[in-house]
């Protein structure tokens, strides 16, 4: 089954909260997790999103390299002004099971 979600002035959270149960299938009646399910969704103009609070300037992202120093830290709002399919679909991967499902189940999202 497929899902289209025209993302425009929806919250950026609770949309990928809705993806995430969409693409593990918890929507259906016959829902069980050892089994993947077959949804795609399709997010559309996702440039329009919006986000609750201040967290544009104030929620970070690092990024270590291993070296001594070399602890680099981005905010949302750099990271999402360059690519938001990126930033949406790395917030929909967390929040999949940490299992060897994961990887399956989030090659059926589709961002346009």
């Amino acid at each position: 089954m497929e899902h289209k979600i025209d993302a425009t002035n929806r919250i950026f959270g609770r949309l990928a909260t809705e993806v995430a149960g969409f693409l593990r299938g918890k929507n259906k009646a016959d829902f069980e997790s050892n089994i993947t399910s077959n949804e795609k969704v399709i997010i559309e103009n996702i440039k329009n999103m919006s986000f609750s609070g201040k967290k544009l300037e104030q929620k970070k992202y690092f990024h270590y390299s291993g070296y001594p120093g070399g602890m680099k830290t981005r905010y949302l709002g750099e990271e999402f002004s360059k690519n938001p399919a990126k930033v949406f679909k790395s917030a929909v991967y967390r929040m999949l099971p940490k299992n060897k499902t994961r990887s399956i189940i989030i090659k059926n999202l589709i961002i346009k």
